[in-house]
């Protein structure tokens, strides 16, 4: 399949197809992929985005990669909801250091009535500060898809994880259905989509086409596809599996941008146990797109200050929103990301 040819945007791929594109030599895969990334984007543009937990642990879900979860005791201290003016003090902190994108994750498996104002709240708070607004907050009904996009949020963050198939060895308290019926409401209430999958759970090279299958075949590709490599945490049913192989992570990265052309690939959990030469790899194979700050909601991030130094090293820039790409907009990310690489700012955000 030539470059040309993958760039185009498609819903229809087969298993035969993405597995040929894994199959392929790395490095014929790795310069379609950055031929297909150059179609669509600037090469040395990296969206950035903060993560914060605004409410941690206690999860009645039984996902077996999450520290989160109330099934599993991994030591991690659990916390109420944040008060809306501390997670609007965060956001106006992380906007201070060049994140264009503030994120905020809670430990539910679907928002309660009586949470549901104090998220409103903070997404119209977040809004106004001129960030783009994201949120993951488990299974949405319609009715609460709604009000999100009329609060003013931008992107609903919710995971597919992995295959149809493999799904049920993960996870039992949620279906896949579930999933993509919740994207689906997202989809029509008119907000984006941040949907992707882990990597590192026992999964096979089929479950890893058949997740990129999932995405790219939606009516609509989402627009940021964060591709994740598990963290293992001790007390998590997942703790003890085999690490992926670096080389096997960079083919995802590399298939979810020719699959998906003009999505964000997001390098996402997992980016604290790669090295320099790694991280550099993914933006080659198309990711375009990190978390940026000290954790990944209850897990390590690289420190904002070795992120900036890489991208510094790599002659990348991040990313300006689109309604503030100007020169003058850009520079002050980037002054700002010089001033506060010292930064300690993110005791409760992640990457």
């Amino acid at each position: 399949m030539s470059a040309t040819a993958a760039s185009v945007t498609r819903h229809d791929w087969s298993l035969a197809e993405v597995k040929a594109l894994f199959e392929q030599p790395f490095n014929d895969l790795l310069f379609q992929a950055q031929t297909v990334h150059r179609q669509h984007f600037d090469a040395n543009r990296v969206q950035v985005s903060t993560l914060l937990s605004i409410k941690t642990g206690a999860c009645p879900e039984d996902c077996k990669y999450c520290p989160q979860s109330g099934h599993y005791n991994t030591g991690l201290d659990k916390e109420k909801l944040m008060e809306v003016q501390k997670v609007l003090e965060a956001a106006a902190e992380a906007k201070a250091i060049g994140s264009t994108r503030f994120c905020m994750g809670a430990a539910w498996k679907h928002p309660s009535a009586k949470d549901m104002p104090y998220v409103l709240k903070m997404v119209e708070g977040v809004k106004a500060m001129g960030l783009e607004t994201c949120m993951t907050l488990g299974k949405l009904d319609q009715e609460q898809t709604r009000a999100l996009a009329a609060a003013g949020l931008d992107y609903y963050n919710h995971n597919l994880d992995t295959s149809p198939e493999f799904y049920g060895n993960i996870i039992t308290t949620r279906t896949y259905a579930d999933r993509l019926e919740t994207l689906s409401y997202v989809r029509d209430a008119g907000m984006k989509i941040c949907s992707g999958g882990i990597l590192g759970m026992g999964e096979s090279l089929d479950d890893r086409a058949g997740l990129l299958i999932q995405l790219a075949n939606l009516p609509e590709h989402p627009e940021s596809v964060p591709i994740n490599m598990l963290v293992k945490v001790k007390g998590t049913p997942l703790a003890d599996e085999q690490d992926v192989d670096p080389f096997d992570f960079i083919r995802m990265l590399a298939v979810a941008r020719i699959m998906m052309p003009k999505s964000h690939v997001r390098l996402s959990a997992g980016r604290e146990q790669m090295n320099e030469q790694m991280q550099a790899l993914a933006f080659f194979a198309g990711a375009n797109s990190i978390f940026y700050g000290e954790k990944l909601l209850t897990t390590g991030n690289p420190q904002a200050d070795k992120d900036m130094l890489l991208f510094k090293r790599l002659g990348i820039q991040p990313e300006a929103r689109e309604e503030h790409d100007d020169e003058v907009h850009q520079a002050a990310i980037e002054q700002a990301l010089v001033e506060q690489r010292d930064s300690k700012l993110f005791v409760n955000a992640a990457v």
